[in-house]
């Protein structure tokens, strides 16, 4: 459960050992300090920052980056440290940017060892500032508190820790400013050596233009085989920054939250291929933590290895296109060859220009969607339960879990240049949104399926999603229920209802709506009030913490005003608490209510039973297609994995 803090509100802190996490878009310093009961830093030996980054109890990036990872350990600090202090910093003299105000606002995230979310604070309302403090986690009788601070300085990082009382405040930030510049020149990678075209190390340039020609290939026109990271993994419309490295240079696997912490153990690595072959892929050929976190950084890395090989493929049949409109343009300028053979042959060459150029762009695409098939090969039967298809024969020996995964897999993404290779469309867990599941026509790539058809889809794929859901959870941390107002889902529902997982029986009818949309909304007041005051305790001991999905079938039909209305409620404060909406309905039925209903659709993540190209791409500015998740016809591998869970959650009951 996260809670969402905005200047100077405070939440308490469920354990003692925590990371903050710290994703800025630009390279920035991060540090902390240490204070007394009145708020003073006694010494430079009370700052960790890249020059010192290890205190006791303290932990914190050696470099600038744009993504940091701060460890504390509430539990090892002085007894006379009273006051943690996270700090922010724009470098000096390395290029970069000298003020917050023209950047995207930081995000500081409080969360366990386990990513857990705690809490996250957006930093807002920057300008001049080149130093903020982002956090404070503060001891007050005996337990510890984090408040978002956000206080700048406009005076940079010797200004904030002048401040807060520390005499050697110009030289201290001085030093910390030359040991990050030291450290970026240390940094420079040497030029990448000459590869062979099965390198892991792709590194696919849109062609260039032929000696001779006038211009150069466009800036927009980058290589595909830039390093993968950032957060672009994300064709939900909310993506992450992402940086933009030099051309060229071997794939960065490096997770963006994991900048200035090494990995406990390395990832497996394929072996050297001999001169002239392909390196063979290796499922985990990324960093992190454990084998999850190196699977789903793969996915992810494919992911942007895609996107980045088709934008280059794309704008060098753009630049092409451009270049013979450009020369054939120039032939028609001259009235002397518009006709004759003269004319004939410079409008043959432009077009032998163009198709050269076009094909040395798809041999590049094509190499690079080799190797990306041969490793979703090796990486699809590696993956586990959570991230893994129906079809997967990991399905077999499943197990109820006894911790959330970090993501789960909601369907596959494609690209027209790519039809053969799917991405997993691994969504972070918990949820951040609702669901909703598109039974309407609009947008759908498959013309012959008709609405009574779309709607039967809709549910089953609905139901796929909510058992993926309830497996992939521990068997006391999810509930899911269904509001069906008028039974026509049954058939769709069987799998969940036989099993016994479900928290209750569908709802039907309006009593039955009511009923759940009160129950729930009850929920979530009782939970925000809780923490908002900071009174989990008091919280009713009949009201568990788990996280609850409502499936509601047939939006708005057996829906009243003050049921639309809860669940408007349902979608807005739900999520940050733990519950969750999947709306199978189209758009097109509630037309009646007007623009009443656009911010509701808005909050959630819409998925279509069939394959619809309407996942949006802000990174490169691709169309996804997205393609639901299947259970394969005649597989009894839902009702095997649904009796599990059913059996799981008895056994924890009892």
């Amino acid at each position: 459960m996260t809670a969402e803090l905005v200047r100077g509100q405070n939440r308490p802190l469920p354990q003692a050992r925590l990371e903050v996490r710290v994703s800025a878009g630009t390279p920035v310093v991060a540090g902390a300090t240490l204070a007394d009961a009145q708020g003073r830093v006694s010494g430079t030996e009370w700052v960790a920052h890249p020059g010192v980054p290890t205190l006791a109890g303290v932990e914190v990036s050696r470099q600038a980056a744009a993504d940091h990872r701060l460890a504390f350990d509430l539990d090892a600090l002085p007894e006379s440290v009273h006051w943690v202090s996270v700090l922010l910093a724009l470098p000096t003299g390395v290029g970069g940017p000298v003020r917050f105000g023209g950047l995207s606002a930081p995000v500081a995230a409080v969360t366990g060892l386990d990513g857990s979310e705690v809490a996250q604070y957006t930093i807002s309302g920057l300008d001049s500032e080149s130093a903020v403090i982002a956090l404070e986690l503060y001891r007050r009788q005996g337990a510890w508190k984090v408040r978002a601070v956000g206080q700048g300085y406009a005076g940079g990082l010797a200004a904030l820790l002048a401040d807060q009382g520390l005499a050697e405040a110009e030289q201290l930030a001085g030093g910390i400013n030359e040991a990050v510049v030291q450290g970026l020149a240390r940094s420079v990678a040497p030029p990448p050596p000459r590869l062979s075209d099965g390198d892991r190390t792709r590194q696919t340039a849109a062609p260039a233009a032929p000696p001779g020609a006038s211009g150069a290939v466009p800036p927009h026109q980058g290589p595909a085989g830039v390093p993968r990271q950032g957060s672009a993994y994300d064709v939900t419309g909310s993506p992450g920054p992402v940086p933009q490295p030099p051309a060229g240079g071997p794939i960065d696997y490096v997770h963006p939250g994991r900048h200035g912490a090494a990995p406990q153990a390395p990832p497996p690595t394929a072996p050297a291929a001999p001169p002239g072959q392909s390196a063979q892929p290796v499922a985990g050929d990324a960093t992190g933590w454990s084998m999850e976190e190196r699977l789903y950084n793969q996915v992810r890395g494919m992911f942007e290895d895609l996107a980045r090989t088709a934008a280059a493929y794309r704008s060098a049949v753009d630049f092409a296109d451009s270049r013979l409109e450009q020369e054939l343009d120039e032939v028609l300028a001259d009235p002397r060859n518009r006709i004759g053979e003269q004319g004939d042959m410079a409008r043959e060459a432009a077009r032998t220009k163009h198709t050269r150029l076009v094909t040395q762009a798809r041999a590049s695409l094509d190499r690079d969607l080799t190797q990306l098939v041969a490793e979703s090969d090796v990486v699809e039967p590696a993956l586990p339960p959570a991230f893994a298809r129906w079809d997967n024969p990991v399905w077999h020996g499943y197990r109820v879990p006894v911790e959330m995964p970090m993501a789960v897999r909601l369907g596959d993404l494609h690209l027209p240049e790519s039809e053969s290779l799917r991405i997993p469309m691994l969504i972070r867990l918990p949820l951040e949104r609702g669901l909703w599941i598109d039974s309407g026509r609009s947008g759908s790539l498959d013309p012959l399926v008709d609405s009574d058809e779309l709607r039967r889809l809709a549910m089953e794929t609905a139901v796929a999603h909510a058992a993926r859901l309830l497996a992939v959870y521990p068997p006391d941390e999810f509930a899911v229920h269904v509001i069906d107002p008028a039974g026509s889902g049954a058939p769709a529902l069987a799998p969940l209802v036989r099993s016994g997982v479900l928290a209750d029986p569908p709802a039907v009818g309006a009593t039955g709506v009511g009923g759940v949309l009160t129950r729930l909304t009850r929920r979530v007041d009782l939970l925000q009030m809780a923490a908002r005051g900071g009174a989990s305790d008091a919280l009713p001991p009949d009201l568990d913490t788990a996280g609850h999905l409502l499936i509601v079938h047939d939006f708005p039909h057996g829906f009243d005003d003050r049921a639309v209305t809860q669940l408007r409620y349902l979608a807005d404060e739900g999520p940050l608490v733990g519950v969750h909406l999947m709306l199978v309905a189209a758009r097109e039925d509630a037309a009646g209510y007007g623009p009443l209903l656009d911010p509701l659709w808005r909050s959630l993540l819409r998925l279509t039973p069939v394959p619809d190209d309407h996942l949006a791409d802000p990174w490169v500015g691709h169309a996804w297609t997205y393609e639901p998740p299947r259970v394969p016809g005649g597989s009894q591998v839902l009702a095997q994995v649904l009796g599990q869970v059913a059996k799981a959650r008895r056994a924890w009951d009892h």
